[in-house]
């Protein structure tokens, strides 16, 4: 059983990721809307990944790699970036501030799901 944590200001987008990732063997989704419901989400549930947006209101998902990454408890778990925001700039700056993958919108199931799977796969290898 393993927890991915959506992190997505859309409710429309949103329920649109937590429908794919409920299609991987074993995965539950939690749903947060910005990165401070994400770090709260993080305190009280074990999260083998992490699908966040970029552009999101109150804290976005560039702070919330940065934050994530900076802490020991989190360190390891992987993220792909999910956004709109196609453009190198912010491909740059979410593999910089330590982002596994990335993944435009609008998505592609099936491409969603074996990237988490491989990530998922991975993390469990190496935690081992």
């Amino acid at each position: 059983m393993c927890n991915i944590l959506i992190v997505e200001d859309s409710p429309t987008m949103r329920q649109l990721i937590s429908f794919a990732v409920k299609r991987i063997r074993g995965a539950s989704a939690i749903e947060a809307n910005d990165g401070v419901d994400a770090l709260k989400k993080l305190l009280s549930n074990k999260i083998d990944l992490i699908l966040s947006d970029i552009n999101m209101p109150v804290m976005d998902g560039i702070k919330l790699i940065s934050l994530v990454r900076g802490n020991p408890a989190y360190k390891d778990i992987p993220i792909i970036v999910i956004t709109t925001e196609g453009a190198e700039e912010d491909r740059r700056r979410a593999f910089a501030v330590g982002a596994n993958a990335f993944i435009p919108k609008p998505i592609q199931t099936q491409e969603l799901i074996k990237l988490a799977n491989k990530l998922l796969e991975k993390s469990a290898g190496s935690s081992l």
